[in-house]
């Protein structure tokens, strides 16, 4: 009896930790999913999902435009190259092809030849111009809309005014 109730405590040993395996391959499959190492050991994290209505390139080129906003890539950083960048998203190499094209035609990135391709370092200028740009071409059309409807100038300040301090 002894006997058996050691072979039963192994069992549930060997199932417990094969659990605990499990578990650490899934967590370890989901983050090579969603995580890319970059050769200099730093983690550019792109998450992308085919249930949204955006296509792919768009939700990277979001994704890495953001993260070079906000500081987490600097200027002359590694990005990965579109087949490990493909590879770890499991996407085409097509979709991220398009999306370091935007990038590069944006003035985000820069590629070199045999090195690879790098965060641009006039990226934050040029993006709030574009961004200006923008924001001038919508506010074109507002204006030629209030125009049309009688609208006058102060009370489209009043309600520029008051939708730019809503949030």
């Amino acid at each position: 009896m002894l006997y058996f109730f050691a072979i039963n405590a192994r069992i549930y040993y060997n199932f417990d930790f094969f659990l605990t395996t499990a578990i650490i391959c899934n967590i370890l499959y989901l983050y090579k999913q969603y995580s890319i190492l970059q050769k200099d050991g730093d983690n550019l994290e792109i998450i992308v999902s085919n249930k949204t209505s955006r296509p792919l390139y768009e939700q990277i080129v979001t994704q890495v435009k953001t993260q070079i906003m906000s500081g987490e890539l600097k200027a002359g950083e590694a990005l990965p190259s579109i087949r490990a960048l493909a590879k770890s998203l499991q996407i085409s190499v097509l979709t991220v092809q398009k999306a370091y094209d935007i990038l590069q035609e944006d003035g985000f990135m820069e590629t070199t030849a045999g090195k690879g391709c790098y965060v641009s370092a006039q990226n934050q200028d040029f993006y709030l111009e574009e961004q200006q740009k923008k924001i001038e071409e919508y506010l074109s059309e507002a204006i030629a809309i209030a125009r049309t409807s009688g609208i006058t100038l102060d009370k489209l300040r009043n309600l520029l005014t008051l939708l730019y301090e809503e949030d």
